[in-house]
């Protein structure tokens, strides 16, 4: 029996078709179509994600279960499937409305599941912390630069614009919409109309606006990318580097032997 368990519960193929069916029924329950059938098979595979537990406690035990990241990732969604499963048979009456809603949500983080079965995920993540870590002082200096501008541009077109610039926070989410393009012509004429009696600085603020959409969203943004692109094929570009210093070894003990041939071939 126990044999039997484990065979069925620890084969990934079969808990990837459970993890798909159950992102199908939660999408459907999401999307209005509710009913007994759907609620039985969201249960089902509840049931069978907390089987897959137990049996993965057994066979790993505690420690060894919870020192794996995706198994408590797993773990924490199971738990958190729980109060929808006992619901069933027992009404939450005592709990509430919104914190039961939050539990039910909560369901669909099981779709993460999936990822830990995509083929080289591992490296993925591993090149993202990677890029992660090379990247951040870049980050952290961008996001100041616009945090800076965000206040400045509060300060100055507060009044011009109070629907983008009206509180520092918004001014900030403003000055964020820019340098993603997002916005990067509304804003500037919004703020250009409020001083529209005023040519020469209805001019000045587009050039104004222009120099943040240059050097944030187009030459920063840019700048980004290719810091965080370079570190996450850097694990790739040492494969390669690897390869290519071990060929050159070989090459060297080949032309120490051919020179060592050549040599013997003279003296003779």
């Amino acid at each position: 029996m126990k044999q039997f368990f484990k065979r069925i519960f620890l084969n990934d193929k079969l808990i990837m078709a459970v993890i798909l069916l159950n992102a199908c029924v939660i999408y459907l329950q999401t999307d209005g179509y509710d009913n007994t059938a759907l609620t039985v098979i969201d249960a089902a595979c509840t049931i069978i994600f907390l089987i897959e537990m137990i049996v993965k406690h057994a066979e790993y035990g505690v420690r060894g279960y919870w020192s794996s990241g995706w198994n408590r990732l797993d773990g924490i969604l199971v738990i958190a499937a729980m109060p929808s499963l006992i619901e069933l048979w027992i009404p939450l009456t005592s709990i509430n409305l919104s914190v039961l809603l939050i539990l039910r949500v909560l369901r669909v983080l099981r779709f993460f599941r999936v990822m830990h079965f995509f083929p080289n995920f591992a490296k993925i993540m591993k090149g993202l912390r990677a890029a992660m870590h090379d990247s951040y002082g870049v980050l952290l200096a961008f996001l100041v630069t616009i945090v800076i501008i965000g206040l400045l541009n509060c300060s100055l077109f507060r009044t011009a614009d109070p629907a983008h610039f009206a509180t520092p926070l918004r001014s900030i989410y403003s000055v964020f919409q820019i340098c993603t393009v997002e916005g990067w012509y509304e804003i500037p004429n919004a703020v250009a109309e409020y001083y529209s009696s005023s040519p020469v600085l209805t001019h000045l603020i587009r050039l104004y606006f222009v120099i943040i959409l240059i050097l944030g969203g187009i030459i920063g943004m840019s700048f980004i990318n290719s810091i965080f692109v370079d570190a996450m094929v850097a694990d790739n570009n040492d494969t390669v580097e690897a390869k290519i210093d071990e060929l050159n070894a070989k090459i060297d003990r080949l032309s120490e032997q051919i020179n060592t041939l050549t040599n013997r071939n003279i003296l003779q």
